[in-house]
């Protein structure tokens, strides 16, 4: 079977109902903030923060090389045998098992394994873009682990992510890579116009940084806050006049006046007959409205 027919078939895209793995979502969701801040720490900044994400991978997530003073050091959750791997360029690890524990154990483990390589590293312990946050070595509320629907959960980052590159290959114009941002617990992938947007009054200076150009971005991300459920997601930025009112695939797919997104919900997805076919049209509908609507030059952006 090829790819195209496993991405296309029902069974193929697991259940992940947000209200049976909440718990865990909440303390995997600290956990890779942890790691993310160690990367975020130790690595130049790039451009809207592409420095900041993680990266699907075979087993899980991938923090992808990591530059410190002895080398450079990768870390990576396998979501397989559930560990957390960290590997160093000078042919020393550590791996810490991922089982039912809280943030601050994690934190305090993790933190003792990278200064026992010497890795040398300061982070702020506060997370970031969510709501009531407990520093990491105080947050004993978040100690969950539920094997079953972290495994599902990977298995969907590995289909999204390898549809979201087919996607991505059509666009030759400034183009992200399809990352996995830790702060907003998200897959995504954006494209740019070329141009720069206007200054958001009062934007903070992530904010500044990740939307000082047009972007058409897209993504898919487990639920949480408004969206009760997991969600694919489709946004310019600014938002042209009239977007959200663009006819957009498949019919599943709506828009949200209080987000200004488009959604397709994730449950709608596996229900389809083809189910990547279904995806592809969303992403592309969604952009061509967009860069329609806001003039992009779409015959020397796109392949």
């Amino acid at each position: 079977m090829s790819f195209d027919e496993l991405a296309n078939t029902r069974e193929a895209w697991p259940e992940l109902p947000l209200d049976a793995w909440q718990d865990t979502c909440d303390t995997l969701h600290m956990w890779t903030q942890v790691v993310g801040k160690v990367r975020l720490a130790l690595s130049p900044l790039i451009n809207h923060w592409w420095e900041v994400p993680l990266y699907v991978n075979a087993v899980g997530l991938t923090t992808s090389p990591v530059p410190c003073d002895k080398g450079v050091f990768e870390v990576v959750f396998n979501f397989l045998s559930h560990n957390v791997l960290i590997q160093t360029s000078w042919g020393t690890s550590k791996t810490i098992p991922l089982a039912p524990r809280s943030v601050a154990d994690f934190y305090r483990e993790f933190m003792a394994a990278l200064e026992s390589l010497g890795i040398k590293v300061k982070i702020w312990t506060m997370p970031v873009e969510v709501p009531d946050p407990i520093p990491f070595d105080k947050d004993v509320k978040h100690a969950s682990y539920d094997r079953e629907y972290v495994t599902r959960f990977w298995r969907i980052l590995v289909l999204t992510d390898a549809i979201f590159k087919e996607f991505r290959a059509q666009f030759v114009g400034k183009n992200s890579p399809v990352h996995f941002f830790w702060g907003s617990f998200d897959l995504a992938v954006t494209r740019f116009s070329g141009r720069r947007a206007p200054e958001r009054e009062g934007a903070d200076i992530i904010t500044r940084e990740a939307y000082s150009h047009e972007v058409i971005s897209a993504g898919w991300w487990p639920g949480g806050g408004e969206v009760k459920s997991a969600a694919f997601y489709a946004y310019a930025a600014p938002e042209p006049a009239g977007y959200g009112q663009s006819p957009v695939r498949p019919a599943a797919a709506f828009y949200s006046q209080q987000m200004h997104e488009f959604f397709l919900p994730y449950d709608e997805l596996r229900k389809a007959a083809m189910p990547k076919q279904d995806l592809m049209d969303f992403l592309q509908s969604t952009y061509a409205a967009a860069a329609d609507l806001a003039k992009w030059d779409r015959a020397a952006l796109e392949r």
